[in-house]
């Protein structure tokens, strides 16, 4: 009796064990896909802010809670089932698609930085500064409240779609069991890092405020740092966002070009990468830069590429007609 009580307690630890060292595998699995779409991730977190502005700041977190439900249901309901089913059956759609969304990514780049130069909006009209918005959005009504949640919404489900399929891409050779429950790791985790950074970086000003006002001098001083310091951290954070479309459309550009049987181009980004790599103590990190470089370069080209193709040219045509 007691032998069998001991032997059922070695099968338990095994069991314990066993579905320890799986979910470390499984945290791993999404820590690695979700590195993978780090680019996507901070292009998120940079955009969403945008919707809120203009909003009474009582009205800010309850728009960003509906925004980051939408989200979630955009990736569980929709986005992981057909990346499943694509994975499943079609897995070798899964390059081109990826390559689709690396030309996407490289585009908003791009445009970004078209827009930065030329002063032009999405438009081609004079980008206006936040700061001048004609009417607050909350003196507008609870009709502006679900157009701009639904325009979150619909801009996210193309942001989502890239970061599962760049994470799916990732985990591709595992079980489907395994990809599905990676994948819903991924989304829940990225989706809560967003949001909560997207609800901190919109409360940041408000929280300033309110320590401002207080008698503790180093609390009011620490108010006002964050008052001041917020604009200055929006810019960056746009910029940041704008680098890492570059450079992971780029990157994924690179990959897919060498999975479909075109290696050139890449092997020249590793043989670069090697070239420096054994620089003493910082060979490493000059070899990522490299690729880095390169992945950032090629995304610029293309993107320009797509962004004449979409605004330069017709607007080439349109000025020639008349």
């Amino acid at each position: 009796m007691a032998a069998g009580l001991a032997a059922l307690l070695d099968d338990i630890a095994a069991l314990a064990k066993l579905a320890a060292a799986s979910v470390d595998d499984v945290g791993a699995a999404a820590g690695r896909a979700s590195a993978k779409a780090a680019g996507v991730v901070i292009d998120d977190t940079a955009v969403t802010p945008r919707y809120v502005h203009g909003f009474s700041p009582k009205r800010e977190l309850p728009i960003i809670r509906r925004i980051a439900v939408g989200s979630l249901r955009n990736k569980l309901l929709f986005i992981l089932p057909a990346a499943l089913l694509l994975s499943q059956f079609l897995p070798w759609l899964l390059t081109p698609i990826l390559m689709v969304g690396g030309t996407y990514l490289a585009f908003e780049g791009a445009e970004k930085l078209y827009e930065l130069v030329t002063g032009r909006g999405k438009h081609g009209t004079q980008e206006t500064s936040r700061q001048e918005t004609p009417l607050p959005a909350a003196v507008q009504g609870e009709d502006i409240e679900k157009k701009m949640v639904s325009g979150a919404i619909r801009t996210d489900f193309i942001l989502s779609a890239e970061i599962m399929v760049i994470a799916l891409n990732e985990v591709a050779a595992e079980p489907f069991v395994s990809r599905a429950v990676i994948l819903a790791v991924v989304a829940l985790g990225i989706t809560a890092l967003v949001y909560g950074v997207v609800a901190l970086i919109v409360k940041m000003d408000d929280i300033g405020l309110n320590l401002a006002e207080r008698r503790n001098d180093a609390l009011a001083a620490t108010g006002r740092f964050l008052v001041r310091a917020m604009p200055k951290v929006l810019a960056v954070l746009s910029t940041v966002g704008i680098v890492a479309m570059l450079w992971v459309g780029g990157h994924i550009l690179l990959v897919g070009v060498d999975e479909l049987g075109w290696p050139g181009l890449y092997d020249l980004v590793l043989r670069a990468g090697e070239a420096v790599h054994g620089v003493a103590g910082i060979g490493g990190f000059l070899a990522w830069l490299t690729d880095t470089l390169a992945s950032a370069l090629v995304g610029l080209v293309v993107g320009a590429v797509v962004v004449a193709i979409m605004h330069l040219i017709p607007r080439r045509k349109g000025a020639a007609a008349h």
